[in-house]
């Protein structure tokens, strides 16, 4: 007999969700594996790579140089084509936000002297 404190995954949960109609990538819900097979709104992706929980997969070709959507808008650029299904991570996207954004020595406010005015 179950245990009724048991959890039972559901496989009526999406393992893809994609945020906007626009974009050509899904959150993955759940690790998935090489080769997996997963539904996104009606049609069939299998997975190219594995794709770790609440990264991104691509569910559209993306050509080289082509921007990357997600939350309907631009978050970075592709460095080569990206087939569906393939994992969409630094390897394969070049983020295009301003410098500013990283620790790169760029942006003075991340970078205060010791005893400088705030």
């Amino acid at each position: 007999m179950p245990n009724e404190n048991t959890t039972q995954p559901s496989t009526n949960q999406p393992r893809l969700i994609r945020l906007h109609a626009k974009d050509n990538v899904a959150a993955v819900t759940a690790a998935v594996g090489v080769g997996q097979m997963l539904e996104l709104e009606g049609r069939q992706i299998r997975a190219a790579a594995s794709v770790p929980t609440g990264h991104k997969m691509a569910v559209a070709e993306i050509d080289a140089g082509e921007k990357v959507i997600k939350y309907g808008v631009p978050i970075g650029s592709a460095l080569c084509r990206i087939q569906p299904g393939q994992y969409v991570h630094t390897h394969n996207l070049k983020s295009d936000y301003l410098p500013t954004y990283t620790l790169d020595g760029s942006n003075t406010y991340l970078h205060r002297k010791e005893g400088a005015a705030q």
